[in-house]
């Protein structure tokens, strides 16, 4: 049975039940954000003594983390395109952070004693193909003079299919991240950190020696503040325009147990899909997690055709796969020169950030924990330049130039027409941009019947938001920010809801 918008990993998880902030609080550090990045900052800074307070402004695991396929592989940049463009030395330290990361992930599995079914895998890129495999043999020859452990094979071993030319990469890993979190959270109130939830960071404000952390309910008073947001809210305007937000899509399709291989494998398409396993409880069937057909976030009129290329990809290759048990989508930050942004946010004191996942968020978020966590400490840490969010995006800038227009070209939605003339025409479980005097509704028909109607206006820089039918949502296709049926902030850089407006509900 399909679970709606659910991924195995909400389906199969009990949140973990904390209260709001509701007085005033004063830490060390404050970390907002209750995923692997925040949690995991949490953590470690917890270890090292410090005192800590994290915000979370839904449940934790609420946000990305619990939307992710939760694996630890190599970046989605070639190790080849990182040498040409970065230098051999960049190209080493991703392969450092990206082993240290998951080597720090398996310790406190191990030291907390985490129930996470955290495995160490083997991963495999093969290219759809012939042309692809002189690439083939050039990513693994960079990926050696990087450090990696990887080999070239003939193809692919166990598969129902033939891959062809493959590189084996060695010693990844998986996991279930919710699990994870709650393992995390155990942890950092055993060490004294506090956690609190359904509590909305607005802003950051500096004092002579301290940040204040603005609530919709009280103020937190810290030295330091870590900011792990997926996309930060707090810089306004500059990081959002080195990065851009992306949907991507998860099936989580039953196959026999022990039919399909335990291993991570991607292909070399753009979009490229990828799979792992999940092995349920107490059931007959694995859970084939396939994910991949990635678009701009509010850029696709029909993204359930996203599912269905998924669908038929996987049926294709695995002639055992049975029906489909979940279906998903998330956000993915892409960097627009391909490394994540870890550290200092640029132009604030004692703020850091955690942002740009670029589809490997398990990895960089826990590499950019540890980073932060040695630059409160005050630790030399050589990741920290190759990260840096102040660095000037120099190596990507044909992609930085195809996004910064592909983003003007979004606020010119405001001068064509609605998808609808009135909230008439929206059928149940519906929503649609209506025209409305000379400005626009965002305006959702629920299943009853019952109209739910929004300014069209993005909070966060003010472009028109987009339906998103998949997640019942309004989405941004600027900036990544996404709102509920009510104008709720789900997802940021936005911190403000949408206005609700009353619906016009007849043509003129």
């Amino acid at each position: 049975m399909r679970h709606g918008s659910t991924s195995v990993w909400m389906a199969t998880t009990q949140p973990a039940i904390f209260t709001s902030l509701e007085q005033d609080a004063a830490a060390d550090v404050c970390v907002v954000g209750g995923g692997i990045a925040g949690l995991t900052a949490a953590y470690l800074l917890a270890k090292e003594g410090k005192s800590v307070v994290l915000i979370e402004a839904d449940d934790i695991g609420s946000g990305e983390t619990g939307r992710t396929t939760a694996h630890f592989a190599p970046p989605d940049d070639r190790y080849y395109w990182i040498e040409e463009v970065f230098g051999a030395e960049a190209a080493r330290l991703v392969v450092d952070s990206f082993a240290k990361a998951t080597d720090r992930v398996e310790a406190i599995v191990r030291e907390e004693g985490i129930q996470c079914s955290f495995e160490r895998l083997e991963g495999y890129l093969f290219s759809l193909n012939h042309a692809g495999a002189s690439n083939l043999r050039k990513e693994s020859e960079a990926a050696l003079r990087a450090g990696a452990s990887v080999e070239m094979l003939e193809h692919v071993p166990e598969l129902p299919f033939d891959t062809g030319p493959c590189i084996q990469f060695h010693n990844l890993a998986q996991f279930h991240p919710l699990h994870y979190l709650q393992g995390l959270c155990a942890a950092i109130e055993r060490l004294g950190g506090k956690i609190y939830i359904r509590t909305r960071a607005l802003q950051i404000d500096n004092e002579r020696d301290a940040r204040i952390v603005t609530t919709g309910s009280a103020n937190v008073r810290a030295r330091d503040v870590v900011v792990a947001t997926n996309t930060p809210f707090n810089n306004h305007v500059v990081m959002h325009t080195k990065q851009s937000a992306y949907r991507t899509y998860v099936l989580g399709i039953a196959v026999p147990r022990g039919s399909v291989p335990r291993l991570l494998l991607w292909d070399d398409g753009d979009p490229y899909y990828y799979i792992r396993l999940e092995s349920p409880e107490n059931s007959a069937d694995d859970i084939l997690i396939v994910g991949g057909a990635d678009h701009k976030s509010g850029q696709d009129g029909s993204p359930e055709s996203r599912f269905t290329a998924i669908e038929q990809w996987t049926r294709e290759r695995f002639p055992m796969a049975k029906q489909i048990e979940y279906q998903w989508s998330g956000t993915v930050m892409e960097p627009a020169d391909g490394m994540a942004f870890l550290g200092k946010n640029p132009n604030e004191k004692n703020v850091y950030i955690i942002t740009g996942d670029s589809g490997n968020g398990m990895t960089h978020c826990t590499a950019g924990a540890m980073l932060i966590t040695d630059l409160i400490m005050g630790r030399p840490t050589p990741w920290a330049e190759l990260y840096s969010p102040s660095r000037m995006v120099i190596h990507g800038t044909a992609q930085f130039l195809r996004e910064q227009a592909n983003v003007v070209a979004q606020y010119g939605k405001w001068i064509t027409g609605a998808d609808a003339n009135s909230a008439d025409a929206i059928p149940p479980g519906e929503g649609a941009i209506v025209k409305a005097g000379f400005g626009k509704q965002a305006v959702y028909r629920d299943e009853e019947g019952v109209l739910h109607a929004v300014s069209a206006v993005c909070t966060h820089l003010g472009c028109e938001v987009s339906w998103n039918s998949t997640e019942k949502s309004w989405d941004c296709p600027c900036h990544g920010s996404r709102f509920g049926i009510d104008g709720e902030v789900m997802h940021g850089p936005a911190t403000t809801p949408l206005a609700a407006v009353k619906p016009r509900e007849k043509a003129a």
